[in-house]
């Protein structure tokens, strides 16, 4: 309490933290300060006077330092010569603020008046109309009419490609310094600046390409006219056309809340479409940020090469066919081969699909057999043990804490996640890196531990034994410090990733992760099952963390419960799809084939593939199945930090497709399994009784809200931006069993090492990876990664490349074309590739000149 401040505004009593801004102080007793250049989640700068409010202070005995009293007992008040910057000012016990006196209200229409003398009165025709901080305070606190005579007027470009995704009215632009402020101060890309100065300054690109930041679409939200938009919406619908709908981004393990924002469209004939996608706050999850991937690759959910119609195979052709006959056809050859039949699934089905698919298996077709086609990432089991704490929160890490991540590129795999993490440094906290490889993370970390290839566990292995060695002397050796700094946190979050890694090895890595949380310090006290403290998993998918708990694996029913006898993974179902072990094979949102994991339909009687689009799987298919996007239909997916979150339906059913969820019941019904549920809500019913960690959940508690701070997304858009108040649901997260004190230390698996010899190549994730989802959205086209070799300059010599050369990387088994990439960065003796299919751990590289590129030199 001695930390809170008490302060009157107009006439009402406030008590804040200390530090608190006036404008922030109003806005908890609901007195709005409008605002320009202020946003909350800024540092204060005070540019453009909108919030200019009389403040007084008691007055004290210069002597005695007494506060001196008026005649009716009351503290004398001095409130100086001028008005004051609410936005810069912080409280003080007995400041009295006054917000709506006369000098005020004039000094507002005189700052409003001010930014509208060479503002275009374009409003009819411009995005912000209808959302805009401008055109609102202009209407509250303008004049009727201008002084400003119109041939006075500035005329600017009006439609500036700051880069491929967002362009600039010059016209309209206040000179707030929001959008650049943002980009120094919260992502660390300061790519955008002011140029000029008086009234020919504006805003314009530092790097090449234009505007190089993942998070450029944050600028549009919170620019408080309509200088900025994007380059998907723009021109493309006025706000109030618009029907706002809750959704939780697909593509990371960070679960990003977000809003669909949808409208009928007479191109579409009357179809309701995605016009944008803006966040939605969730201050526990994203606040109120989403990177421009959760922005603008949304496209696939409208694309008009979907599947719409059930096809069967007949005479060698895919032909149409109605969903019984399609169904009764799977059932059947699932039914003949049963325990010889096996599923595949991709990470981002609903946990209401992953639920129903497994049972499916399990208890229609008496089949272990299912797993997620790509197998890249263990330690579900681990994260259950020795998870997140419940209740934790990213936000509330800073001095004191430590935040150690293994094996990740969080910039590239959860960019969200890499934001908290850079911010957490930014408040006091002490990051740990280690990996291969350089990241964008090293700048912020006080210890950047490098690895060599092949040799993360030994690393981390070392960083556990230094943990448990109290040391007093001078310490000179990083990984000495580094566990000195972890094991002595306050708070200690764990992040580990897949990069570099295979399968096996990440079990290893997460339970050596689990033993470090598990580890007591001084006081006898472990990180683990405490708040804000626990292991975080960057799963390489949105729903990989459900897929876990709904138990697709071959070891774990739903719950991690194990099962009797395990059944094949993923690979050893690829080797008996090709030996002909495995007869029949259900491959849903997945495209192991295209993926290279799967060289063609090998020795199969059967194959039915449940998907979007047609894959290259799906083309070998005897069935393909029309599924439905997320934006169709309602469900839920599992964060990485296990918070279980809900999603809308947003847009009209594509042609006949149906649920993964209802497609599964659907054949369940057929082979035995009884009525299939009507809603995925009842699925999810069905979750929260089978699932022992998503019990007393349903869909009502998933949609449960509370306020959040600070307040956003109401009538005041000048205060926040343009992010949605959160109305639709803040999610569950399930708790760990370290939170009930069930935790063992963890037996660590003997790892078979491959072989080590000669330059190594490791696939390197990027955030706009190739594929069905990302090859969809045009607008990111020119970001998407195009397949890259990057190599130290001592290991393109000795290959005979230069940068920029094309050349071929063989990757499982393939010759891919690749451009060659100079990168001081790069460890000597490890290849640097992305943008080609996945493998597993680092592979010795088949690197190789292309013919064209040979003749070239020769």
């Amino acid at each position: 309490m001695s930390d809170l401040i008490t302060l009157t505004i107009d006439g009402v009593e406030v008590s804040v933290p200390k530090g608190t801004q006036i404008v922030d102080a109003a806005k908890q007793i609901g007195n709005d300060i409008p605002v320009f250049c202020h946003h909350p989640k800024l540092e204060p700068v005070g540019m453009c006077r909108m919030c200019l409010v009389e403040v007084g202070l008691p007055v004290r005995d210069r002597a005695t330092g007494e506060l001196l009293t008026n005649a009716d007992g009351s503290p004398q008040l001095n409130f100086g010569r001028g008005l004051q910057t609410a936005c810069t000012v912080q409280v003080s016990e007995g400041m009295v603020v006054r917000t709506s006196t006369e000098p005020v209200m004039a000094a507002r229409k005189s700052v409003i008046e001010f930014l509208l003398t060479s503002h275009p009165l374009d409003c009819p025709i411009c995005d912000k109309g209808g959302e805009c901080p401008l055109q609102n305070l202009t209407m509250a606190h303008g004049a009727g009419q201008s002084r400003m005579h119109y041939t006075d007027k500035l005329k600017l470009a009006k439609h500036v490609p700051l880069g491929d995704l967002i362009y600039l009215d010059r016209e309209r632009c206040i000179q707030c310094a929001r959008c650049i402020r943002f980009q120094e101060e919260i992502v660390d890309d300061p790519v955008i600046r002011f140029h000029n100065r008086g009234r020919s300054l504006e805003i314009v690109t530092m790097s090449e390409p234009g505007f190089d930041s993942i998070w450029s679409g944050n600028t549009t939200d919170i620019c408080p006219v309509g200088a900025l938009t994007t380059a998907d919406f723009r021109f493309g619908a006025r706000p109030w056309e618009l029907t706002p709908v809750a959704s939780i981004c697909p593509h990371c393990p960070v679960g990003c809340n977000t809003t669909m924002s949808t409208r009928r469209e007479a191109v579409t004939n009357g179809r309701t479409v995605i016009k944008r996608i803006m966040p939605r706050q969730n201050e526990s999850v994203n606040e109120i940020w989403i990177c421009d991937k959760g922005r603008f690759v949304h496209h696939f959910a409208d694309a008009a090469d979907r599947l719409k119609t059930p096809l069967i195979r007949q005479n060698g052709e895919l032909v149409p066919a109605s969903w019984d006959e399609a169904l009764d056809y799977v059932a059947g050859h699932l039914q003949k081969h049963s325990q010889a039949a096996a599923g595949l699934a991709g990470s981002h089905l609903s946990n209401e699909d992953f639920f129903s698919l497994q049972r499916l298996f399990r208890e229609g077709l008496k089949s272990q057999n299912i797993d997620l086609a790509k197998r890249k990432m263990a330690g579900g089991d681990v994260a259950a043990q020795v998870g997140l704490m419940s209740g934790s929160n990213l936000k509330e890490l800073g001095q004191g804490d430590a935040i150690l991540v293994v094996a990740a590129d969080l910039h590239n795999s959860a960019p969200v996640w890499w934001l908290r993490v850079k911010q957490a440094t930014d408040r006091g906290a002490k990051l740990v890196v280690a990996n291969a490889r350089p990241t964008r993370l090293d700048k912020f970390a006080a210890y950047a531990l490098r690895y060599e290839a092949g040799q993360a566990l030994a690393t981390i292995n070392q960083l556990l034994n230094m943990a448990k060695v109290e040391t007093e002397t001078a310490v000179t050796n990083d990984i000495v410090a580094a566990a000195e700094a972890l094991i002595k946190a306050e708070n200690l979050v764990v992040f580990y990733g897949h990069e570099g890694l295979t399968y096996d090895e990440t079990d290893a890595l997460a339970k050596l992760l689990g033993n470090l949380l598990l580890l007591e310090n001084e006081d006898g006290q472990s990180h683990a099952g405490r708040l804000n403290n626990g292991l975080v998993p960057v799963w390489p998918h949105n729903n990989t963390q459900g897929a876990w708990d709904m138990g697709i694996h071959p070891a774990y029913a739903p719950g991690y419960k194990p099962v009797k006898e395990s059944g094949l993974d993923a690979a050893a179902i690829y080797t008996a799809v090709a030996d002909g072990t495995v007869r029949a094979l259900f491959v849903a949102g997945a495209d192991p084939v295209g993926d290279g994991l799967m060289a063609d339909r090998g020795k199969l009687d059967f194959l039915v593939v449940q998907e979007l689009f047609m894959t290259e799987t799906a083309v070998l298919a005897d069935v393909v199945l029309p599924a439905q996007s997320w934006a169709e239909r309602e469900g839920s997916f599992t964060n990485g930090e296990r918070r279980v979150q809900r999603y809308y339906p947003a847009i009209p059913i594509m042609g006949e497709s149906r649920p993964d969820w209802q497609i599964f019941a659907q054949i369940g019904e057929r082979v035995g399994l009884g009525k299939p549920a009507f809603a995925a809500s009842l699925v999810f019913k069905d979750v929260a009784r089978v699932v022992g960690q998503y019990k007393g959940m349903d869909y009502r508690t998933l949609a449960q809200v509370a306020k959040q701070w600070p307040d956003v997304g109401g009538e005041d858009l000048y205060y926040g931006g343009n992010a949605y108040e959160n109305r639709w649901g803040l999610g569950q997260q399930w708790p760990v069993a370290a939170e009930k004190g069930e935790v063992a230390h963890f037996d660590i698996p003997t790892v078979k090492s491959a072989s080590r010899d000669g330059l190594q190549m490791m696939h390197t994730a990027v955030l706009y990876q190739p594929g069905t989802l990302v090859n969809h959205s045009g607008v990111i086209k020119p970001r998407k990664a195009e397949p890259t070799v990057a190599l130290h300059p001592d290991d393109a010599a000795s290959l005979g490349l230069a940068d920029g050369e094309p050349a071929e990387v063989v990757v499982n088994g393939t010759a891919v074309p690749v451009t060659a990439r100079i990168d001081y960065t790069a460890p000597t003796g490890l290849a640097l590739v992305s943008g080609v299919p996945w493998w597993p751990g680092t592979a010795v590289a088949e690197i190789h000149k292309t013919a064209v590129a040979q003749l070239a030199a020769d």
